[in-house]
């Protein structure tokens, strides 16, 4: 398993955009994107420093995205 990469939400959000997600709503700092074919939601929150790697597991977890493919 690669290791992760540090990362902040808005190159995260640009990444998910690439692989078919897309922005559904915002309320305050915490994105909702989903992928209609996956029928999968995830949420980002959106915060003006990288986002911790416990934080980006869960985000790759809900959506099934590997780290391979950021």
């Amino acid at each position: 398993m690669p290791k992760l990469p540090v990362i902040r939400p808005r190159e995260l959000v640009r990444a998910i955009k690439k692989l078919g997600f897309l922005e559904k709503r915002q309320k305050g700092s915490h994105l909702i994107m989903i992928h209609e074919q996956k029928n999968k939601q995830i949420t980002i929150p959106i915060h003006n420093k990288p986002l911790k790697k416990g934080t980006l597991v869960a985000i790759l977890r809900q959506g099934e995205i590997r780290i391979e493919d950021l």
